[in-house]
């Protein structure tokens, strides 16, 4: 009875081998300069086997994109809610956009290299669901900025950016295996933003501006 079930989660878990062996090899030699034939010999698989799987390099590059944009959601709003009141949601956010950089590397880095990549219905598709994820972000911004600022939304918006900016391209020089551990790093990342937003003006930077003109 379990046994189209079984089938099905068998599939997935090839897809998902595939998947990861496919971002390896594209952070390794580029997706544009990769074929179905580096994929295949990385996950020790034939060309034949591989499009019983997928159709296409493009569609192993949305599998990999999608399912990363998965990960990144997967419950977020929901451990959110769940975080005691004294808890900081933003710092939670960026222990956890760290966190899953270090456990999916390659995969973070072909969203933010590889995306332009897709075909345009596969790129809305990544695109909502990191805009999904901006707009989480903003709202645990506004928060921790509290009523006492009163920032536009546009600057808020800006500052959501900046964070992502120190959270996502640090894999230019961050080695998760090295002596600074994820955590570490997330913390490092949580004490610079926290500190600029305590000294961040009432009003914001854009409304203190046009008074100043």
């Amino acid at each position: 009875m379990h046994k189209p079930r079984m089938v099905a989660d068998k599939g997935r878990r090839k897809m998902e081998k595939i998947g990861k062996a496919a971002a390896q090899v594209f952070d390794k030699i580029g997706y544009l300069q990769a074929n179905l034939d580096d994929v295949a010999a990385a996950v020790r698989m034939s060309k034949g086997g591989l499009y019983h799987y997928f159709a296409s390099k493009e569609e192993i590059l949305y599998f990999v994109l999608d399912r990363y944009m998965d990960r990144v959601l997967e419950n977020l709003e929901d451990s959110l809610r769940a975080l005691p009141p004294e808890s900081s949601k933003l710092e939670f956010i960026i222990q956890r956009h760290i966190r899953l950089y270090a456990a999916h590397k390659a995969e973070s880095k072909t969203l933010l290299h590889d995306f332009n990549c897709l075909k345009k219905k596969n790129r809305q598709s990544i695109a909502e669901k990191e805009r999904r994820y901006l707009a989480v972000v903003e709202k645990a911004l506004a928060e921790y900025l509290g009523d006492n600022k009163r920032i536009d939304a546009p600057e808020v918006t800006t500052l959501a950016f900046l964070l992502f900016g120190m959270c996502n391209w640090c894999y230019q020089w961050y080695n998760p295996n090295g002596p600074i551990d994820s955590e570490t790093l997330s913390r490092i990342i949580w004490m610079v933003l926290n500190r600029g937003i305590s000294a961040y003006p009432a009003g914001g930077i854009t409304r203190i501006s046009h008074d100043n003109r």
